[in-house]
């Protein structure tokens, strides 16, 4: 910044000294309230205060601000110093604007307009402040505001290298923050993507930030830039070509701009121009030559420099997943970096590695490093390069070394980490499962399993264990026999207990004429680990007495004495007490021929997915939860077909009421009486809030539904039901634990920005402190709409896992057209109502393509699931729909008509739509626009 006399603004470090060396508190807020009673004095009384003056003034304040205290005025004089033209007040004014932003619309007005001015100037200093400024703030009114001028700086050939950066910067930022609001021209597209031959490396690595985000929204349009990138790349990697040679990193031409081209480029599949492919395969051939080459500097920043672009290659090299030379010599690099003595550099060889495994053509190179991995998983000091370590040994099995992976994954389990244990469980259990030629081995590893890891065993584990069984006759009687083998043990799991009292209760017939395992001895043995339990595995436990009764008629009249039993016919328990009263009965009254229809044997289950690969998915969302090879067909993964919260939520038996009647595996799967889930019950909302079974597609959470699921997590699930009564919606928030913790100081608002304070009431009752594991709680309230509005509100949850403060903030998906109240009336009226609202902010007229098949009926459904009704026969041409709704609010109600218009040779769309009140008619065909 240029030195200028006055810059250093005497006055403002003395008070900043004078802050400093107070005592108290009480003392800094006298201090800095004498400053603002003299600020605020200058400010009114002396109306000739010159710029330095006001600059040091607004200084004082900002440092007020960011000392923890409101500032309710200055802002007016912040703002006029935006129109100086001097470079340190103008600076100061947008710093106190950036930091300060004033929610009052005039302000904002003013603050653009000055904006816009600096924009137009020609100084290319003002113009660098006003994109700071405008970046720094990134609101929905700056991109709209903007939306043209500022890439109208980006792409003009008059504007200077600095400012095309600053510019590009901006855009990006307004991308960011506000994405519906930047509609960026159509006819820029290809200067935009032209600006990666920009020669100036700032504006170069800026356009290619800029560019991969506009790409992620709209592919399509900017796939020009594939072949420009690919130049680019290949002009700097490669050695015939100096671009940027004169830029070097500690001896690495252009990394950052290498990345962020590397990283552009995986947004798309490989380029169908041989000439292009085959100089993108040169340019990546080339970094992998350089990645092998000796370093030319010993500090630490040359090797990450080149490390960098290196594994944003191989990440492109996986991406494109078509050339097989690429693929293993990024596999053999990676194996190199597996036992460097940087933490870093090993991690992400293993998490790069884990996606080489998925590929046909690198697997078998991946599975070359099997010994060097399992070492690091033994050795490995940071829990984190040992857990990828797992997911890679995970990634690389096949049936060739599948017995070793789990043995060693086993051995490893009894020291691992707790933070890892429930993830390798899952793991260990769904590739002995997958790739177990002999069955036997299968049930040897998961009882170990559950005996070295019972704790971090959950439901679907075991079920899986007691589904495979009784779908294998030829593994029932080994089954029978280690189960009451591992039922002898001193100390035994009690999910251990449940695996072995269900395949006691079904198959202990078939070792029962072993003198060491007689039906009595079985009895006794299984009895004595009885009083051990919770109630859940007693109530199990009673139904395998039960079928002991049908199995061993000899032993029936000790099972009926345990269940007379005090403790099981009185138990305080009301499970354990209703199956105690009704076995007895049941083995009183029935004959041994109805018994042994009653209690038959399980029949086996449907053939369907494993259910423990959805939820290690559950568990690991970004990573590839099956190991390579063919997908597993495996036995009886039963679903839910009842309400569900999420659609990943793990449903395992199809079939549980008729459990109730003649199987073991009885009301584990059932909500309790008071509001608790078992582990293996998934989070139901009450049906009538379920989604369809259809469900319309949807970017936007609610638009077409009364209740959705509107956010979820490995903690929480948070759904909603709104019942519509024209301008208030009576709305209940369901809020799900699905972890085996307490949820407490449970605390939930909505909250609304400034501008949405007058147009909404919300009234909502307090909400429950503390949420039980596997439990769900309901808030209910009311949101008055009083007037139209455009903004969301926002949600704000907060409470307490493990100790640890959890806050959620999301916005409130809760649309105007949910105060819509269809209605009906005849053409004549229809077309009288047209042709009255003829003003321009009454129409809104959106021409766009179809992004989902046009189908008549769903787009027929849509409209009356958004709220208006479908007047049939009102439109010469049948292929149009026309509609007309009431939007109510406190304040009015507001008429509201349709048209859409399909092309379906076109394949696109024309929404017309028109509303009594200016401005309804945009936001409505905003929320529409992309629905088709």
């Amino acid at each position: 910044m240029p030195n200028i006399r006055g810059d250093a603004m005497r006055g403002l470090a003395v008070f900043i000294s004078d802050i400093r060396n107070c005592k108290s508190r009480e003392a800094e807020l006298r201090r800095i309230n004498k400053e603002l009673t003299n600020i605020r004095q200058r400010f009114r009384a002396d109306k000739t205060l010159d710029g330095y003056q006001k600059k040091k003034y607004v200084c004082k304040l900002l440092f007020i601000f960011l000392l923890g205290h409101d500032i309710d005025f200055g802002y007016m004089e912040a703002v006029n110093l935006l129109s100086s033209n001097k470079y340190t007040e103008k600076q100061i004014g947008y710093l106190f604007i950036s930091v300060i932003m004033n929610s009052s619309s005039e302000m904002k007005q003013l603050i653009i307009q000055n904006i816009r001015n600096d924009i137009q100037s020609r100084n290319p200093i003002f113009i660098n402040l006003a994109l700071q400024c405008v970046a720094n703030i990134g609101e929905r009114e700056m991109a709209t505001a903007f939306t043209n001028e500022i890439p109208r700086l980006l792409i003009s050939g008059d504007t200077i290298d600095p400012v095309k950066q600053s510019a590009a910067l901006c855009l990006l930022r307004l991308h960011r923050t506000s994405p519906d609001s930047l509609q960026l021209n159509t006819e820029w597209t290809a200067r935009i993507i032209h600006l990666l031959n920009d020669q100036h490396l700032g504006v170069a690595t800026a356009a290619v930030s800029l560019i991969d985000a506009l790409v992620k929204r709209n592919p399509d349009e900017y796939k020009g830039c594939v072949n420009l990138a690919v130049s680019r790349l290949s002009r700097i990697v490669t050695s015939s070509y100096t671009d940027f040679q004169d830029y070097t990193y500690y001896f690495v031409p252009a990394p950052w701009l290498c990345v962020k081209l590397l990283r552009l480029l995986q947004n798309y599949p490989p380029p169908d121009d041989p000439s292009i492919r085959s100089r993108l395969n040169e340019c990546l051939d080339t970094i992998l030559n350089k990645a092998q080459e000796p370093l030319k500097s010993k500090k630490v920043q040359h090797s990450n420099a080149r490390n960098a672009v290196l594994f944003e290659a191989i990440n492109l090299i996986i991406h494109m997943d078509c050339e097989s030379t690429l693929l293993v010599r990024a596999c053999n690099q990676l194996g190199q970096f597996l036992q460097n003595r940087e933490t870093n550099l090993r991690y992400l060889a293993l998490e790069s590695m884990c996606l080489l495994a998925a590929s046909e053509f690198s697997h078998e190179a991946v599975k070359k490093h099997q010994e060097t991995v399992i070492n690091a998983l033994k050795s490995e000091r940071d829990v984190s390069v040992r857990q990828r370590a797992v997911d890679l040994l995970y990634a690389m099995c096949d049936r060739s070394n599948a017995e070793d992976i789990v043995q060693e994954m086993l051995t490893y389990l009894e020291t691992a980490d707790y933070t890892i244990r429930e993830e390798m469980v899952l793991k260990i259990a769904i590739l002995s499962e997958k790739y177990a030629v002999d069955y036997k081995w299968y049930l040897d590893i998961m009882l170990k399993l559950i005996r070295i890891a019972g704790d971090f065993v959950s439901e679907e584990v075991w079920y899986r264990v007691i589904q495979v069984v009784v779908n294998r006759n030829d593994v029932q009687s080994y089954a029978a026999k280690i189960a009451f083998e591992a039922l002898q043990a001193p100390a035994c799991h009690e999910n251990m207990i449940k695996v072995a009292g269900y395949i006691l209760g079904e198959y202990g017939n078939l070792i029962a004429l072993d003198p060491r395992s007689t039906p009595m001895i079985q009895f006794e043995l299984l009895h004595s680990k009885y009083h051990l339990c919770s109630p859940t595995t007693r109530s199990l436990i009673l139904s395998t007495y039960m079928k002991f009764i049908n199995l061993f008629p000899e032993i029936k009249q000790h099972v009926q004495d345990i269940l007379r039993h005090d403790s099981n016919f009185r138990s305080s328990d009301v499970e354990i007490q209703q199956r105690a009263t009704e076995y007895l009965r049941l083995s009183e009254i029935c004959s041994p021929t109805v018994l042994a229809t009653v209690l038959e044997i399980m029949p086996p289950y449907p053939e369907k997915q494993s259910p423990l690969l959805v939820r290690l998915k559950q568990k690991k969302p970004l990573m590839e939860a099956e190991p390579s090879g063919e997908t597993p067909t495996t036995p009886g993964a039963h679903t839910d077909d009842g309400p569900k919260l999420a659609d990943t939520a793990i449903h395992l038996n199809q079939q549980h009421q008729q459990q109730q009647q003649n199987g073991l595996l009885v009301s584990l799967d059932t909500i309790e009486s008071n509001g608790h889930y078992n582990e293996s019950t998934s989070y139901s909302l009450p049906s009538s809030s379920v989604p369809s079974a259809a469900p319309l597609q949807s970017a936007k959470k609610l638009l077409f539904k009364n209740s959705d699921i509107i956010f979820e997590n490995d903690i929480i699930q948070i759904g909603i039901k709104v019942e519509i009564m024209k301008s208030i919606l009576r709305v209940e928030f369901y809020y799900g634990n699905k972890t085996n913790s307490n949820l407490t100081n449970m605390s939930s608002s909505i909250s609304l920005a400034d501008e949405l304070d007058p147009d909404l009431r919300i009234n909502m009752e307090p909400i429950k402190s503390s949420i039980d594991p596997k439990a769900q709680i309901k808030q209910a309230g009311t949101i008055e709409c009083i007037k139209d509005y455009g903004n969301l509100p926002k949600m704000n949850v907060a409470f307490f896992y493990s100790n640890v403060p959890q806050k959620i903030d999301f916005p409130l998906p809760l649309y105007i057209n949910k105060f819509i109240e269809k209605a009906e009336m005849d053409s004549n009226n229809y077309f009288l109502r047209w042709r009255n609202l003829d003003k321009p902010d009454q129409e809104c007229q959106k021409i766009f393509p179809a992004k989902f098949p046009m189908n008549h009926n769903e787009c027929s459904q849509k409209l009356d699931s958004f709220g208006w009704s479908d007047l049939a026969g009102i439109d010469v041409n049948a292929d149009n729909f026309c509609g007309a709704g009431i939007l109510h609010t406190t304040a009015q109600q507001i008429g509201c008509l349709y048209r859409l218009e399909p092309n379906k040779q076109a394949k696109m769309y024309r929404l017309t739509i028109r509303t009594s009140k200016g401005g309804v008619a945009a936001r409505l065909a905003e929320l529409l626009e992309d629905q088709f």
